[in-house]
């Protein structure tokens, strides 16, 4: 039985703890916390930073990522890795972000 809850997803305002190596915290939010994602392709995560904090390089390989910006400024990048185009493949797309702008990480995985 599906209900409300399988499509709400509460703590995205509690700031993670970023004392670590990385410098940042990450919180996840994909079909395993939020069932109501299930066969949509699509999850989301809260990174918080601290200053020159860093998010490990990985790839998504069950989901689109969608990033939007709430405070500071955020340099990300991503490389293709399974275009259909071989043409086009590990091309690098990179981007200056800030507070109220989106970025989108295409599903994608290593061949």
């Amino acid at each position: 039985m599906v209900s409300a809850d399988d499509f709400f997803f509460l703590g995205l305002n509690m700031p993670g703890n970023t004392s670590n190596a990385q410098g940042s915290k990450v919180t996840l939010v994909n079909v395993n916390q939020l069932p109501g994602l299930n066969t949509l392709g699509i999850s989301l995560v809260c990174i918080d930073y601290a200053p020159y904090g860093l998010y490990p390089q990985h790839t998504h390989p069950q989901a689109t990522e969608v990033l939007v910006v709430v405070e500071g400024t955020l340099f990300v990048r991503f490389v293709t890795s399974n275009p259909a185009d071989l043409n086009v493949k590990n091309k690098l797309f990179t981007k200056t972000l800030y507070p109220g702008d989106v970025f989108v990480f295409p599903q994608c995985w290593e061949n």
